[in-house]
């Protein structure tokens, strides 16, 4: 008797749809490694929405172009992200749990600063307010 009714909810179980529980707004990690991993080549090896993806849980509209060795990104925050301060910090939050191996050497209202590896061959990340509701992420490396 026990052995068919664990079988009968474990067939209601399989047969009960699925609910998703975590956030489903897109990881910004992988792609803000990918990036980071291809600053000292001048980023020829990122992909065309791994800037989007690092700025898509703050804001739809990243415009993003690399110049100069230097990657940018500016977008408009997202109206559910809090004040243009509370954005940056949780990108800046995002920056540092993706990239335990970096150091924070700036932390301000308008400005995140980052560093990875030695001087001379290091590479930036910098995370800034830009204007009215508007935030930018430039990563450079050397």
């Amino acid at each position: 008797m026990f052995m068919v009714a664990s079988a009968g909810i474990g067939v209601l179980c399989l047969n009960m749809p699925t609910f998703a529980l975590a956030d489903d707004t897109p990881a910004p990690c992988s792609a803000l490694k990918r990036i980071v991993a291809a600053a000292p080549g001048g980023f020829s090896s990122v992909q065309p929405g791994d800037a989007n993806t690092v700025a898509q849980p703050y804001g739809q509209d990243a415009q993003c172009a690399a110049k100069g060795g230097t990657l940018t990104c500016t977008w408009t925050k997202a109206t559910d992200s809090g004040s243009t301060k509370d954005a940056l910090q949780a990108v800046a939050a995002d920056i540092a749990s993706c990239l335990p191996e970096a150091t924070h050497d700036q932390n301000s209202a308008a400005r995140q600063h980052f560093y990875i590896g030695e001087r001379g061959q290091r590479t930036q990340i910098t995370a800034t307010t830009a204007g009215s509701g508007k935030l930018s992420l430039a990563v450079s490396g050397k």
